[in-house]
């Protein structure tokens, strides 16, 4: 498996951190895996993708899937650390309009932040 995936807590907020490629089979279930546990424990996740070289459909599917369920359940994931390569992969198949991607962890940290005010 190509996908390591680390979690930290910053400020009441759980911070997902991948490295390497979110591809369909064993790194799209580990992520689903992972973040599905994390939600079971915080209501709020950054997912941090600056360490990820590649995305496919797959990657793209679990993401939105785990987003929906995470939303479904009261809870929110941001997403920060686009790369060039993940941006427009989000932009083309218009996913950007559904997630919401900061600049900085600190930005998309400090949303949960005023959406909790």
């Amino acid at each position: 498996m190509n996908l390591k995936i680390e979690t930290r807590q910053a400020n009441g907020v759980a911070v997902v951190s991948c490295t390497g490629r979110i591809v369909f089979g064993e790194e799209a279930s580990a992520l689903r895996d992972y973040l599905k546990g994390t939600l079971s424990s915080s209501r709020s996740i950054v997912l941090n993708l600056s360490g990820v070289s590649y995305i496919d459909s797959g990657g793209l599917g679990t993401l939105v899937g785990v987003y929906s369920s995470a939303r479904s359940q009261g809870a929110d994931i941001k997403l920060t650390g686009l790369g060039p390569r993940v941006r427009d992969v989000l932009q083309i198949t218009k996913l950007v309009t559904v997630f919401e991607a900061y600049d900085s962890e600190q930005q998309a940290i400090a949303a949960f932040k005023r959406g909790a005010a």
